[in-house]
């Protein structure tokens, strides 16, 4: 489940990068991981991604453009 307030992710899946495959290490989103809004789909980063890509995220480029 997704909660837009606070991203929460149940279940046994847990969550994946959306750049890089990046699987977390428990079902909980960690906090050194990125989420974004892009065309209405909501994308999750891993910290590697993330940081590398910050200045595109905050920047609000489409991850196509990276």
């Amino acid at each position: 489940m997704v909660c837009r307030d606070l991203v929460v992710y149940e279940g046994t899946v847990p969550p994946t990068c959306d750049f890089c495959g990046t699987t977390a290490p428990g079902p909980e989103l960690p906090l050194t991981w990125a989420t974004s809004v892009e065309n209405g789909k909501s994308k999750t980063y891993c910290e590697r991604c993330a940081r590398e890509h910050l200045r595109s995220i905050e920047s609000k480029l489409d991850s196509e453009w990276w």
